[in-house]
């Protein structure tokens, strides 16, 4: 059989795939530290496993509506209108199979052939790869550590040109937890509002901040409200990256059009995982605020701990659970005898000789960097670092 043509472009994701190759060597008796996957260590908090368990017992099983219970709808109508001031009508929300699902529809609403979507670089591995699938141009945005990795008006205004229709911002950014100021946000606005773009605003690291960094979602200046897609979950902040709840809430015209899409290919997220995301956005928060400190922890303790890394230097994130690590030190080396020419190569030495897994720039757009995550507990940190150390040197 012939496979299609949207099917060979596409490229596999890098984090998955070291992800797996972590799994495999695992399997095999190697004792690897696992720094590659995006993916909270905590358990679902004890009230929202609890709300799953009653769903299922209570006989909530079957089929929903496509876009989500009116239960779980207004529960992220009242979360959203908590965490960013907006109000949503149930017909301008949209539940999907995760967050990545709600970004797939989104994308697929708004992209034409031809169109070209500004893309921030760094970017989430991802967010090309969807692109592609609706046929439009990746338009990259290049990012720098001058500017701390966020966005700003002018590198949007520079990557501008007759084929652009939309951006994608991510804030606080996957790979490198930068956060975009309130003040530069709104620079950014003036530019979307006066070239007439779209926006696909993915906030799904939103409540996971630090060092008094402060999220305001770009749909809350003037006239950006009508203009853009607000993408949200329950995976980071909730520790519920099984469960597949994501949501998306926007103009009614594009949310309906998002929801045709769904219905055409998942239909309805599962009944049980939606009632326990109502208890996760409705109840008791107490728990988020727990985990963002904790996050907090590792953080100081992975910065401290890769200081001491010969060739590694890491940008302090301001949001979400990642180190964006400089690995350009090593670039056209040799380390254990086998030549370093990109991020892979360091990544592959280390997974190998080191037992620890990173996840490789080349997927987020910047091939000299590597990303670690810092989802795992402070012991895993120390013992993961001390290996790199131990490989790389002090």
């Amino acid at each position: 059989m012939r496979l299609s043509r949207r099917a060979q472009q596409l490229a596999p994701s890098p984090t998955m795939a070291v992800d797996a190759k972590a799994k495999e060597l695992k399997a095999q008796g190697r004792n690897i530290i696992n720094f590659s996957a995006g993916e909270p260590d905590f358990d679902t908090p004890e009230p929202i496993r609890a709300a799953g368990i009653r769903a299922i017992e209570n006989g909530h099983t079957r089929y929903t509506a496509v876009g989500g219970t009116p239960e779980l709808k207004r529960a992220v109508a009242a979360r959203i209108r908590e965490d960013i001031g907006l109000t949503y009508a149930p017909g301008e929300i949209l539940v999907s199979v995760g967050a990545k699902h709600s970004l797939f529809n989104a994308v697929m609403a708004l992209v034409d052939p031809g169109d070209g979507v500004l893309l921030p670089v760094p970017y989430w591995v991802t967010y090309p790869e969807q692109i592609k699938l609706a046929e439009g141009v990746v338009q990259p945005v290049p990012l720098s550590a001058e500017t701390g990795w966020a966005l700003t008006a002018e590198a949007v205004e520079a990557a501008l040109d007759g084929r652009s229709r939309g951006l994608i911002l991510n804030s606080p950014s996957n790979p490198t937890g930068a956060v975009v100021p309130p003040e530069e946000l709104a620079r950014i606005a003036e530019v979307v509002r006066a070239h007439d773009l779209w926006v696909i605003a993915d906030e799904i690291y939103a409540r996971l901040l630090y060092d008094g960094a402060r999220h305001q979602s770009i749909a809350t200046f003037p006239g950006l409200r009508e203009r853009t897609v607000v993408i949200n979950g329950v995976s980071k902040a909730y520790a519920m990256t099984g469960w597949r709840i994501g949501y998306a809430a926007g103009p009614a015209e594009v949310i309906a059009a998002m929801t045709n899409l769904q219905s055409q290919s998942t239909s309805n997220p599962a009944a049980m995982t939606q009632d326990a995301a109502v208890e996760a956005l409705a109840g008791p928060q107490e728990a988020v605020e727990a985990m963002r400190r904790e996050f907090e922890r590792r953080r100081r303790v992975a910065l401290e701990g890769l200081a001491g890394v010969r060739g590694l230097r890491a940008f302090p994130p301001q949001g979400a659970f990642y180190l964006w690590i400089d690995a350009g030190e090593w670039m056209g080396r040799e380390l254990r005898g086998r030549p370093i020419r990109n991020a892979d190569d360091l990544a592959l030495v280390l997974l190998e000789e080191a037992e620890v897994a990173l996840v490789p720039g080349s997927g987020f757009g910047v091939p000299t960097y590597l990303r670690m995550s810092y989802a795992t507990s402070t012991a895993h940190i120390r013992e993961g670092l001390s290996r790199l150390q131990a490989v790389l040197g002090g």
